[in-house]
């Protein structure tokens, strides 16, 4: 097999693990790149078919073509798709005015947590990778939060030879990670070899696309020409810059997404 042959088959086997031992499963799609690759291998991984629930926590902030894109898709592979949204904290004034660790935690963690609860999922699938940002490097495939949703960084169990640990205290909830040993050019040569849709945001527009997806306020576009898969590939061949570099709140806080892992945070 080669390099791509090698991740798709290990992230089938970690889904179809995680289907067969860990009980019911939500599978978080943020609607970008690495998501939706995430989703295109679970249906690789249960032959057309995907057999966990969608959840897209909406914080209203997003940036508008991405809730089109979302119910476009939903609509024409017939998904499950769950939306939960904090309307109790925006009710209150929530929004990235109050800081941006402040709205994260509000309308994304909280509103996370909440649907594990309501759902009585017992873990849930997100398509976090080790390369994108510090505090994921920290992460296990098989990664579990207590009965408060916390994260212990700090004490991790080893997965040697890929021996993954599956058994948890009844209550925790276990994140899934199928995606952790892939890098975002890896993401991008598989998206072009499997011909994979994902949101034009992604492609050049007068000069300027977006690396990374998330809400509007918080999110910067990048100075590019690359207008297809083939140019974002070559692009990212030779490029110093880091991929979150337009996160908003990467900036505010040095170990701004460790402090929100840390407190369930996708």
């Amino acid at each position: 097999m080669n390099h791509l042959e090698r991740l798709e088959a290990q992230s089938v086997y970690i889904l179809r693990e995680a289907y067969k031992l860990l009980g019911k499963l939500g599978m978080l799609w943020s609607i970008g790149k690495d998501s939706t690759v995430m989703l295109w291998l679970a249906k690789k991984a249960f032959y057309g078919h995907c057999p966990f629930p969608l959840i897209h926590v909406d914080t209203t902030f997003k940036i508008p073509q991405m809730i089109v894109y979302r119910d476009k898709l939903a609509w024409e592979l017939g998904l499950e798709l769950i939306v939960h949204t904090n309307r109790t904290a925006l009710d209150q004034g929530m929004g990235p005015e109050k800081g941006r660790l402040a709205c994260c935690k509000a309308l994304k963690t909280d509103a996370l947590n909440r649907v594990v609860k309501d759902h009585a999922f017992d873990g849930l699938i997100v398509g976090v990778r080790r390369d994108e940002e510090g505090s994921r490097s920290k992460e296990r495939v098989f990664s579990e939060r207590n009965a408060e949703d916390k994260w212990d960084y700090a004490n991790q169990p080893p997965e040697l030879w890929d021996q993954f640990k599956t058994d948890f205290p009844k209550g925790h909830h276990i994140r899934v990670h199928p995606l952790l040993q892939w890098n975002e050019l890896d993401i991008w040569r598989y998206i072009e070899r499997e011909n994979i849709p994902v949101i034009d945001l992604y492609f050049s527009q007068g000069g300027r696309r977006y690396r990374s997806l998330g809400c509007a306020p918080c999110t910067g576009q990048i100075a590019s020409s690359a207008a297809t898969v083939r140019e974002i590939i070559t692009e990212l061949e030779y490029t110093s810059v880091s991929e979150r570099a337009g996160r908003a709140q990467d900036q505010e806080d040095a170990y701004a997404m460790q402090k929100l892992r840390k407190e369930g945070y996708m």
